[in-house]
């Protein structure tokens, strides 16, 4: 298994090397392919910190002629700017969630219909297999290239500040911020809540204000971006599971040379699988720094909330919309048909 990535081990591990360092730094100086790389989350969450180890790896093994720039925390835009970036080229690569990259590429948000996936392991089955395959060639038509290892960003949990949400009768008429995508909005005005669409660098000043009631995101997104500090209950929905792609500009991608690419694929990949683990390995840690920080756990209904969205016919909608191949091919990833 691979050792947990923190930042004391990064640059534990670059200091070991410092025969290297001077060479690797004037290589980096020179290199032919300088590409941004941004996302929305903190500096010091698993997949930031897998993304540098990558970057360090592929300027190594290309000699230093490819740099990658990485810019968290939405230092260059929101998530729906980026994704405009990133199909412009202005932003080379941009690591995404598969919702968000659903305004542009519908089929992207088929693995983030609501209450499918019963835990992980189904998860990354599905995404490894033909459904992962389904969403990669959709993106390749719009232009955006993705490594076929899509990155783990967790099941999302709803965290409030004014109640606890046990059953879907406690989500009615709740503020609740989400992302900027259709597919976030649909699923929680069928569950009866009021969806907020808020860029993620405003989340923690709108909560704090009390502009929203609560917000959702995976329990490592709570923990390094300090919701814990401006809410006082999580609720173990796992609503929806959300997986990232680095999405890399077609054309850019194109233009790199075959064994450039090799290399480039390689080390994100293997970068996608170790922080899965990295994941898998921080989720209670992540939960006693939740609690340490005031915010009280509960279970849910699952039930009350599947049943709520097939009254809604939010699923309908959903196999409408993706359409029956599609569909079956989510089923298959789920294990079951879905409502």
């Amino acid at each position: 298994m691979a050792k947990p990535l923190t930042r004391r081990n990064l640059l534990g591990a670059l200091a070991a090397a410092p025969v290297l360092s001077l060479p690797f730094m004037s290589r980096a100086r020179a290199a032919e392919y300088v590409f941004k790389v941004a996302h929305p989350l903190a500096a010091n969450h698993p997949t930031n910190l897998r993304l540098q180890q990558a970057a360090d790896r592929i300027a190594k093994d290309t000699d230093g002629r490819i740099e990658l720039r990485l810019f968290p925390n939405n230092q260059l835009g929101g998530e729906v700017d980026l994704l405009n970036q990133v199909r412009s080229g202005a932003v080379e690569m941009f690591v995404v969630g598969g919702l968000i990259a659903s305004s542009v590429v519908p089929m992207a948000a088929l693995d983030g219909v609501g209450f499918v996936f019963k835990d992980s392991a189904a998860v990354m089955k599905g995404m490894d297999g033909e459904l992962g395959t389904l969403i990669r060639n959709s993106l390749k038509q719009a232009n955006l290239y993705a490594p076929a290892t899509v990155w783990d960003y967790g099941f999302r949990q709803v965290t409030s500040s004014t109640r606890a949400i046990k059953t879907v009768g406690d989500i009615g008429g709740m503020k609740i911020r989400v992302p900027g995508a259709a597919a976030y909005v649909d699923l929680f005005k069928a569950l009866g809540a009021a969806p907020t669409s808020i860029q993620f660098n405003e989340v923690y000043p709108a909560l704090q204000t009390k502009i929203v009631d609560g917000q959702e995101n995976p329990l490592g997104v709570i923990v390094t971006s300090k919701f814990f500090e401006v809410q006082k209950y999580c609720s173990l929905t796992n609503h929806i599971w959300q997986g990232n792609w680095v999405l890399i500009n077609g054309r850019v991608w194109r233009n790199l040379p075959g064994n450039l690419q090799e290399i480039v694929e390689k080390r994100l990949n293997e970068a996608g699988l170790a922080q899965r683990q990295d994941l898998a390995g921080q989720e209670q840690s992540y939960k006693d720094a939740i609690a340490k920080g005031g915010v009280a756990f509960n279970a849910v209904d699952v039930d009350s909330f599947r049943k709520k969205l097939t009254a809604a016919g939010y699923y309908g909608d959903a196999r409408k919309k993706f359409g029956d191949a599609a569909w079956k091919v989510l089923e298959q990833a789920a294990g079951g048909e879905l409502a």
